[in-house]
């Protein structure tokens, strides 16, 4: 019986100080920690990809791949996050306070940025779509650099100021050993929701929306402009495949935010002082953090530059001197 208790404790020399592992089957723990951990690397590599890509090339040193690279550089912080969900899968936290207050600010932060730089991102093909004319002098790289100076710095003073009191002491809220309870007032808890979601994401439903209009409008002028010089039936086909793929990709960037975003944000509204305390919380967050893993499948593998420079740095030939200036557009 005492053996029995022992091993349901995550720190069993504290007796009554420490707290009650999570009652799970050997196999679904060990199933999730794989699963988490294969999600983690993942992550981390595909957006280390796409870092490397665009940060080598010369060619890919534009506005919007700079967007993009920021938005990697967010998701892979994420995905080695991710990491330490495998810690607490049982239900024990084993890094101590320090540790539990650090990874919960730096989450907060980079899923802040990670947010905020979709957003932008969605700014951009706003104003490069529908008003194509004016897009280079409107969207510079300066104002590029600046746009996302400012969202990291944003993020970083934000959730500093809504975690204040668990960085200035960690672990004051946990009720025993081997917790990572973080409490956040209600009002901050709102705010937090209503801009880094609720915000978010009606910016970018309506700017995509607006695109998929003048995208699809465009095709049908299009179509029709060409229709007056050529065969009908074969322009017909080009036009339909056109509009097809516009509501695809857009349909995908859109519906996979909100698939993964909601969950998180409408039980940590619910619930705002602690989700991780909950048997269900660590699943919640992975599913949270897997929308890193899709966005450079999203933003990134559709493009074919993209798919050059993987074969580019799988060979290892970025090592050779002058690659950087390999045309790979």
């Amino acid at each position: 019986m005492e053996t029995l208790e022992e091993t349901q404790l995550c720190f069993p020399q504290l007796l009554n100080a420490s707290c009650v592992k999570s009652k799970r089957p050997h196999f679904e723990a060990v199933l999730t920690e794989v699963l988490v951990l294969t999600i983690s690397l993942l992550t981390a590599f595909l957006n280390l990809l796409v870092i490397i890509s665009i940060s080598h090339f010369k060619q890919l040193h534009t506005p919007t791949n700079l967007l993009i690279l920021s938005l990697a550089v967010s998701d892979f912080f994420m995905g080695f996050l991710l990491s330490f969900q495998i810690v607490i899968i049982n239900g024990c936290w084993f890094l101590g306070d320090l540790m539990c207050a650090l990874y919960q600010w730096g989450a907060y932060i980079i899923s802040s940025s990670s947010v905020g730089a979709m957003v932008l991102i969605s700014v951009d093909r706003h104003v490069a779509i529908c008003d194509p004319l004016h897009y280079s002098t409107k969207i510079t790289q300066k104002r590029v650099q600046i746009c996302l100076c400012l969202c990291w710095i944003c993020s970083v003073v934000f959730k500093s100021l809504i975690l204040k009191d668990n960085l200035e002491q960690p672990g004051r809220y946990n009720s025993c050993s081997g917790q990572c309870f973080f409490a956040v007032n209600h009002i901050a808890a709102v705010a937090d929701v209503t801009f880094n979601f609720f915000a978010s994401i009606t910016v970018i439903v309506v700017l995509y929306m607006r695109v998929f209009v003048v995208a699809v409008s465009q095709a049908r002028a299009m179509r029709s402009h060409i229709a007056a010089v050529t065969l009908q039936g074969s322009v017909k086909v080009t036009a339909k495949k056109s509009e097809i793929k516009a509501a695809r990709t857009l349909g995908i960037v859109v519906l996979i935010f909100i698939i993964c975003f909601c969950p998180y944000h409408i039980i940590s509204l619910k619930d705002h002082t602690n989700l991780l305390s909950g048997s269900s919380g660590p699943y919640i967050i992975c599913f949270y953090h897997f929308n890193a893993c899709l966005n450079p499948v999203i933003y990134a593998l559709f493009y074919p530059w993209f798919r050059k420079s993987v074969k580019l740095i799988v060979t290892l030939k970025i090592l050779q001197p002058g690659s950087c200036d390999t045309n790979i557009l």
